[in-house]
């Protein structure tokens, strides 16, 4: 697995990279995230996107 990177280094191009962040309820999330519109934006379920602030980064790993 990829170390993780500070989030001010990620690509904000638009690429989809894996971000952690911590929810409401003090819960370390791991999750599929793109920079768009001045933030990084994450879907919690399968129509709902949410704003998140991430604390850092690692490339999204391509599955064999």
């Amino acid at each position: 697995m990829a170390e993780r990177r500070p989030i001010e280094t990620a690509p904000k191009d638009g690429s989809e990279v894996v971000v952690y962040w911590t929810d409401a309820d003090g819960v370390m999330n791991e999750s599929v995230a793109r920079w768009r519109d001045g933030n990084w934006w994450t879907y919690i379920d399968s129509d709902t996107q949410k704003r998140i602030d991430p604390t850092s980064w690692r490339p999204e790993m391509e599955e064999d």
